[in-house]
Formats: structure tokens, C-alpha cells, sequence
């Protein structure tokens, strides 16, 4: 297996199975999701869940058919506890945070947007640069970030130096609102935020807390939310026995979580 920051020269693959079209170049997280999706396209029509005439994806992207067939397969196979009370009680109160309702912060931020055909790598150590550059300068130029947003940002909000204004979680996508919800952080935050758009460099600028929600309040969600746990360890284990048992060529499955299962 290959651990370098990006495959071209050599074609990944699952069970000889392509991943890619030879020289094209894919991000190490992109690689493999594309990997834990072949195997567990692989593995339905082993179970006879999905035609054997299925084509594999060229770009990554299983048919519909795949998707439906993938979704029988870990329905059929994933096992998930259900949280006991206890659990939830315990997972309240580490993360009271996460239930306040009317939670609001000012944010700004600079979209570096992943659309088809963009260098993902190359766009990434471009947002990681700005990323630097702000942080550095957060604290002697306040304009600093404003400047970098409207030079860099894909958001209309760039004209406005990225400032999204005062946002609730709903506000946002959800993967973007789990990043800046929930925390005590104000200022840059340190690490690029992911998105279905694209890549963040975001800023707090303030926040306003929200109240707190007794755990009888907000059981149903705790227990979403610890449920939620349980299905992405358990796909986890699964995708690991799957690649434990297939022939992996040119992806390190074992270097990072799978956007599959984030």
C-alpha cells in the first residue's frame, strides 16, 4: 500500500478493480471513499444483492442500483446497540453544550469550493496557505481576514469579507454547523472546515450560548446521537474486515477515516 499524499503514476484498485482512469491525480480521503464504496459494491453482488452485470464507477459514483443494494447489504449486516439510559445520561452531560437550544454566533469565513475537475490537492494547499496567513495576522491586522475572503473566497459572501453574519446551527449544512456549534472557540479556528461545498477557513467572531436543556428534554435526540455513533463504529469495523479479506493495491485504507463513514 502506498501512504503518499496523492496516487497518479500507479492505478489504485480493489479486487483489480479501478479506481481511477491512469495519471489521474485524487486527494489520499477521496481515494479512499472511492475504495470503501467498491468494496461494499463488490460485497452486494457477492450477496446477490446487486446485479453481477453492475458496471463499477467510473468517477466514483455507484449507480443507483449500487446505492440501493449497498444500503440492503449494511442494513442486513451492521448490528448497533441501542443506548441505554445510562449512556445517554453520561454522553448529556459531557456534551450539554451540543442540546442548548438558540445557540447564535457571528461567523466569517472563505470558501475554497471543490466543484468537478478541481485539483482537490492543490486547491487544498491552497486553503491550508490562507488558513497560515490569517492566523498569523489575526491578531495585529483585523482586515487581514476581510482582504483574504474577498481576494479568495468562491462565497458571494467575499464581497463582504466573508462575514456570514449571526448564524443558528439550521442555518447551515450539517456537517458545516457540527464544526462551529457546540464549542467555546472564538477567533480563527485552526483547521480547514469540510463541507459538501468545498473547504473552510472560518472565523468566531462572537457567541451567544443559548440555554441549557435537561436531559428529559432532549433524551430522543442523545439517543439519536449516541445511535448515530454506534452505526459509523460498526461500519468502520465492517469496511476494515472487508479490506482485511480483498486485494488493496495503491490506497492506505488505515491512514484516516473514510469520508464514507464521517
Amino acid at each position: 500500500m502506498t501512504t503518499t499524499s496523492e496516487v497518479s503514476a500507479a492505478v489504485a484498485s480493489i479486487n483489480g478493480v479501478a479506481l481511477h482512469e491512469p495519471g489521474a491525480v485524487l486527494a489520499p480521503e477521496d481515494l479512499r471513499q472511492r475504495a470503501c464504496t467498491e468494496l461494499l459494491r463488490q460485497t452486494a453482488q457477492r450477496a446477490g444483492l446487486l446485479d453481477a452485470g453492475d458496471v463499477p464507477p467510473a468517477d466514483g459514483a455507484p449507480s443507483e442500483g449500487a446505492s440501493r443494494a449497498i444500503e440492503a447489504l449494511l442494513e442486513r449486516e451492521l448490528r448497533v446497540p441501542e443506548p441505554s439510559e445510562e449512556a445517554c445520561r453520561r454522553h448529556h452531560a459531557a456534551h450539554e453544550s451540543r442540546y442548548r437550544t438558540d445557540e447564535r454566533l457571528h461567523a466569517r469565513h472563505i470558501l475554497f469550493a471543490v466543484t468537478p475537475g478541481v485539483d482537490v490537492v492543490a486547491l487544498r494547499k491552497r486553503a491550508e496557505m490562507v488558513l497560515l496567513e490569517v492566523r498569523c495576522h489575526d491578531a495585529s491586522a483585523k482586515e487581514g481576514f476581510a482582504e483574504a475572503a474577498r481576494a479568495n473566497s468562491n462565497c458571494p459572501s467575499g464581497a463582504e469579507g466573508g462575514d456570514l453574519g449571526w448564524i443558528r446551527a439550521a442555518d447551515c449544512a450539517p456537517e458545516f454547523a457540527r464544526e462551529l456549534f457546540g464549542h467555546k472557540e472564538v477567533g480563527v479556528l485552526p483547521r480547514l472546515v469540510h463541507s459538501r461545498f468545498g473547504l473552510h477557513v472560518v472565523e468566531v467572531l462572537a457567541r451567544q450560548p443559548g440555554a441549557a436543556q435537561s436531559f428529559e428534554s432532549v433524551h430522543a435526540a442523545v439517543a439519536l446521537s449516541l445511535r448515530q455513533v454506534g452505526y459509523v463504529t460498526a461500519l468502520r469495523q465492517y469496511l476494515r474486515v472487508l479490506a482485511g479479506e480483498a486485494e488493496v493495491v495503491g490506497v492506505d485504507m488505515d491512514a484516516a477515516d473514510s469520508p464514507l463513514v464521517q
